[in-house]
């Protein structure tokens, strides 16, 4: 069992759609641990660990989000492991 670290950034509409509550949901129910916030920028930014295919669902699903998104391009990068403990919404 492999952990992984990804940073993400999100362009497009992904502020004021519940980006960042839906995203709690789906990595409390996908075992990823980690963060979400909104930045200054317009963009959402996420930290992720979990397993290589926990992590590729979980971006999948970044991708799009929820309904009211719409996520225009998009990043994953890998990064330093942090040993997170949960997964929690950041604020600004």
């Amino acid at each position: 069992m492999k952990i992984v670290h990804v940073n993400i950034v999100l362009v497009g509409r992904v502020q004021g759609v519940g980006f960042r509550e839906t995203t709690k949901y789906v990595a409390d129910q996908s075992g990823i641990k980690g963060f979400v916030r909104n930045e200054p920028d317009g963009t959402v930014y996420i930290e992720a660990e979990g397993e290589q295919w926990e992590l590729d669902s979980f971006i999948d699903w970044c991708n799009e989000g929820p309904d009211r998104a719409k996520v225009e391009t998009w990043s994953v990068n890998a990064g330093e492991l942090k040993d997170f403990k949960n997964f929690v919404i950041l604020k600004k």
